[in-house]
């Protein structure tokens, strides 16, 4: 059985039943999780490495819920082996096997292997195979008025969600994270005009309070929340902006790749090249939908 921690300095309260749980402002591998306690069950949302290292939350949880498969959203699952974990259907076989995550990756068979350990040694991947799967707009009363809300959000993986909280008015939107990184479409699971999609979404809800699981953490009120939001979602512009400069001379994809429109040059992660490959597929094949880019030859690509 899990055990209650106390909250800690770098916890957040929110309302009158909702704390916002993390540690070293959400940087990756750490993460900010939401507990909501209601008058019946109390419910964690993405329980980081955070809530592992302290072996608990600052309340019983009934229940956890996820917002997506990824590894630094699960890493604190073993810790409430005897609550039911719900994700979205799309993202279920993420939850339920290490096999079923990893192909939600879509590392190459090498890289697959290097972040399998990873997975299971530094974010204590638990499976869960008796997962249950939730949709757009269910919703889990929690006693006492309170409940919680799926806002489905694909497009970062396809089942990835958002989860709003009324009556206090807390929508957690994971990893819509509002970095200056932004949004991330680079792997297996992931879909940019999805992610477009869902950023258009976020701007309908109204909250008091908006909850990153990364960096921000908290945004207090609509205005400011669409001004981070604003600047988020513009450096998917800025991305292809940069790809039509780099083809103001013919290139070939391989260059394309090389030059980087997500990662800076010198970031040596493990994963760059296949984020860079994906992210730049996925803009291409617009660009070229479009008729800003033309193939002028196979493989071999120039702006309009």
């Amino acid at each position: 059985m899990s055990s209650v921690t106390p909250f800690l300095d770098s916890d957040l309260r929110l309302g009158r039943a909702v704390a916002l749980i993390g540690a070293e402002e959400g940087k990756y591998p750490a993460g900010n999780s939401l507990l909501v306690v209601g008058a019946d069950t109390s419910v964690l949302i993405d329980p980081s490495v955070s809530v592992f290292d302290r072996g608990g939350a600052p309340a019983p949880v009934d229940r956890i819920l996820l917002s997506h498969a990824h590894e630094d959203h699960m890493a604190g699952i073993g810790v409430f082996p005897d609550a039911p974990v719900h994700a979205h259907h799309e993202d279920l076989l993420g939850v339920r096997s290490l096999d079923g995550l990893m192909e939600m990756y879509g590392m190459t068979p090498e890289h697959d292997a290097i972040f399998r350990d990873v997975v299971l040694d530094e974010f204590h991947f638990t499976e869960r195979p008796d997962a249950c799967g939730f949709a757009d707009g269910d919703r889990f009363d929690l006693g006492g008025g309170l409940r919680v809300e799926v806002v489905h959000l694909p497009g970062h993986t396809r089942g990835h969600c958002g989860f709003l909280v009324e009556p206090d008015g807390v929508f957690f939107v994971a990893d819509v994270d509002l970095s200056s990184f932004g949004p991330y479409y680079g792997d297996h699971w992931s879909d940019l005009e999805d992610f477009e999609a869902a950023l258009a979404r976020c701007r309908e809800i109204d909250a008091r309070w908006y909850a990153t699981f990364h960096h921000k953490g908290i945004v207090e009120g609509r205005a400011e929340f669409l001004t981070a939001l604003d600047a988020f979602e513009a450096v998917i512009a800025r991305r292809e902006r940069r790809l039509l400069d780099f083809l103001a001379e013919p290139r070939d994809f391989p260059e394309i790749v090389a030059h980087r429109l997500v990662y800076r040059p010198g970031v040596d992660i493990m994963w760059a090249d296949e984020t860079e490959t994906r992210t730049a597929q996925r803009h291409l094949v617009r660009l070229l939908r479009d008729g800003q880019v033309h193939e002028i030859e196979p493989g071999r690509y120039r702006a309009a």
